[in-house]
């Protein structure tokens, strides 16, 4: 999957900054609502290793899943357990998807 450079999210858009690393330790990515803006690393903070293509995805739905549950005023947005649980089955019902 080819990460976008923008998302729209109800009535809010999002502009994706991919980062080599991000400056919080153990954080992968994070979502700006005020802002608009979407920032996913592509190294892990840690370790430097370069995250693998499905991680990069399943990140990316992470914080599109934020997004959207914030979007709907849901209390959810804020809950990383349901949001990692939620984005994980996500990223691999559209990772598994068939196209005729």
């Amino acid at each position: 999957m080819i990460i976008p450079t923008h998302i729209t999210v109800g009535k809010h858009k999002y502009t994706i900054h991919m980062l080599k690393q991000m400056p919080r330790k153990g954080v992968m990515g994070t979502v700006h609502y005020d802002l608009g803006t979407i920032q996913l690393a592509t190294h892990s903070n840690t370790s430097n290793g370069r995250y693998s293509p499905p991680r990069l995805q399943e990140n990316f739905w992470h914080e599109v899943t934020h997004a959207i549950l914030h979007d709907m005023g849901h209390h959810l947005h804020t809950n990383e357990r349901f949001v990692t649980d939620f984005s994980s089955r996500l990223s691999k019902a559209i990772s598994s998807a068939k196209f005729k």
